[in-house]
């Protein structure tokens, strides 16, 4: 049971760094196409081709990270439910009385306003 738990939290910590590290990820490469794209502007020519070519490039880029890393939430988010539901199967009444006392919390902090 524990062992379950723990292991749903590394799982949830696990895809919590990797959802920062995309952010981070996508926004560096959201920002250099930008500047690339912006840059490409003022310009005309083959430099100007060469600019906005790498600024399609970098976002075709941060579209290939970005489903990359939906995947991975995927996967995760299923191994999460898959986790979760052994729990209940395995601990149904501990989990109905942990499901009551969050209701009876929420109830006396929604009845008090």
């Amino acid at each position: 049971m524990l062992e379950n738990i723990s292991r749903a939290n590394g799982n949830a910590s696990a895809v919590n760094g990797a959802a920062k590290d995309t952010s981070g990820d996508m926004k560096a490469l959201v920002k250099d196409a930008q500047s690339l794209l912006s840059a490409a502007a003022s310009l005309t020519g083959n430099k100007a081709d060469e600019l906005r070519e790498r600024g399609m490039e970098l976002l075709d880029q941060a579209l290939g990270k970005a489903s990359k890393y939906q995947d991975q939430a995927m996967v995760k988010g299923k191994e999460l439910a898959r986790t979760a539901d052994v729990y209940v199967k395995d601990n149904p009444w501990r989990t109905v009385a942990v499901a009551a006392g969050v209701g009876l919390l929420l109830g006396v902090i929604l009845g008090r306003k």
